[in-house]
């Protein structure tokens, strides 16, 4: 069975992307690393969000916090931190390929990600598993609601939880 290691930016994405590589015949194995994540009571919750649905689904997950934040506003910036410690962990730890959650989102930058993936692939000495994992979006909303799971409003850096703020004071 080929190993892959599924950086995980919350348990809502991993929902559907974890039963997909399963599915596919996948050993998987969780890693949550997200310095990104602002303020800190948000980045415990989803945390403690991502260790529930691991104790309820079987995903075993390492967690790694480290003060590595990425530059602030930068969407690059935040995948390759993000990315590279992925890859450099699973290359590490002997797993053939590395993914993420990431490309769940209808809301994130898939070819940015991509891009940045293989290269970091390349550069590490391990096989990016590329999929587009869009199509199981609202399967994943679906499953958070089942499993009751905490869904965040935003990416996670403080940009975007401005961002949000901002488009609801439009709307007020």
């Amino acid at each position: 069975m080929n190993k892959v290691l599924l950086h995980t930016c919350c348990a809502p994405c991993t929902t559907y992307v974890f039963n997909w590589l399963k599915k596919h015949e996948f050993e998987v194995s969780g890693f949550f690393y997200n310095p990104n994540i602002y303020p800190d009571e948000e980045y415990e919750k989803r945390k403690k969000c991502m260790e529930y649905y691991g104790a309820i689904s079987g995903l075993r997950t390492t967690y790694v916090e480290e003060d590595n934040k990425p530059e602030a506003g930068n969407c690059r910036s935040c995948y390759e931190i993000r990315l590279r410690r992925t890859a450099k962990y699973g290359k590490e730890n002997g797993f053939k390929f590395f993914t993420t959650t990431l490309l769940i989102s209808p809301y994130q930058k898939h070819e940015v990600i991509k891009e940045i993936a293989l290269r970091v692939a390349g550069e590490e000495g391990i096989e990016f598993l590329n999929h587009d994992f869009r199509d199981g979006y609202y399967m994943s909303r679906e499953l958070s609601i089942k499993y009751n799971l905490y869904r965040q409003k935003y990416c996670g850096c403080l940009e975007s939880l401005k961002a949000r703020e901002e488009k609801y004071e439009q709307v007020a």
